[in-house]
């Protein structure tokens, strides 16, 4: 799987045919406390134990990245969407990473 750094996104994101999706798996707490605003993406909030029941709701014909705190649930859900045929790689450091990298007013917690 690859796994990409958040300074990496925005050009990943213009490489893709397809509008791609942030899909951010933190809680909703989370996301109220951090969360990133990406250009050229669609981001989508689904927390990490309601992605099977709602696999459904994403399309796989658009490249999906994932988002977590630091890396390591997202790294499993995107583990989990390769083996159903979706085209995904993982944001390594998470928004973590994306506040250090691409926007320094994203709340660390």
């Amino acid at each position: 799987m690859d796994q990409l750094y958040p300074s990496q996104i925005a050009d990943w994101a213009k490489a893709q045919t397809q509008r791609p999706v942030l899909l951010d798996v933190r809680e909703g707490w989370e996301c109220q406390t951090a969360s990133a605003q990406p250009d050229g993406l669609d981001l989508v909030h689904m927390p990490m134990q309601t992605i099977p029941a709602r696999l459904h709701e994403l399309d796989k014909s658009r490249p999906i990245a994932c988002l977590c705190h630091h890396g390591s649930r997202s790294m499993q859900v995107a583990a989990f969407l390769l083996q159903h045929g979706f085209q995904v790689v993982n944001v390594a450091g998470g928004i973590h990473a994306w506040s250090a990298q691409v926007d320094p007013g994203i709340p660390v917690y």
